[in-house]
């Protein structure tokens, strides 16, 4: 279980770039294939933009061709899910399990083994390389 980091809309403008903020907590979504985190294949671990927490390994990155950086299965207990009705067809929309951020929308057309797609905005994760130490979460 993760512990929430609760902050106000106007902490999160103030600690965020306008365009990571803009995603992470109004729901935009960065252009395709904008992202320089689509070319990174470096081992490491993906985090939350917002508060740090690790969402996703590399071992689980692949390129899925849509343009966004995609992973076929997130960290267990780090993420969290809900339906999105805001397109003519639901889909299920993650968000970060501590903070609440935006990550991306989870479809069913991933590879092996899961057969899931997570697709992230890149905006809204930062890349930490192996042997690098991973950011004290925000608090």
């Amino acid at each position: 279980s993760v512990e929430k980091l609760e902050k106000s809309q106007d902490e999160w403008r103030s600690l965020l770039p306008f365009n990571a903020y803009e995603v992470l907590f109004k729901h935009h979504t960065e252009r395709p294939f904008t992202s320089p985190l689509n070319e990174e294949n470096s081992n490491g671990t993906y985090v939350c933009f917002a508060c740090f927490l690790s969402l996703f390994e590399s071992s689980a990155k692949y390129d899925s061709g849509t343009g966004w950086p995609s992973f076929f299965r997130p960290i267990d207990g780090h993420i969290v899910t809900k339906r999105d009705f805001k397109l003519i067809w639901p889909r299920t929309e993650y968000h970060c399990a501590r903070c609440g951020g935006h990550q991306g929308h989870v479809f069913n057309d991933g590879p092996p083994p899961t057969g899931q797609r997570w697709c992230n905005n890149g905006l809204a994760l930062r890349f930490v390389p192996q042997g690098h130490p991973l950011p004290p979460l925000r608090s």
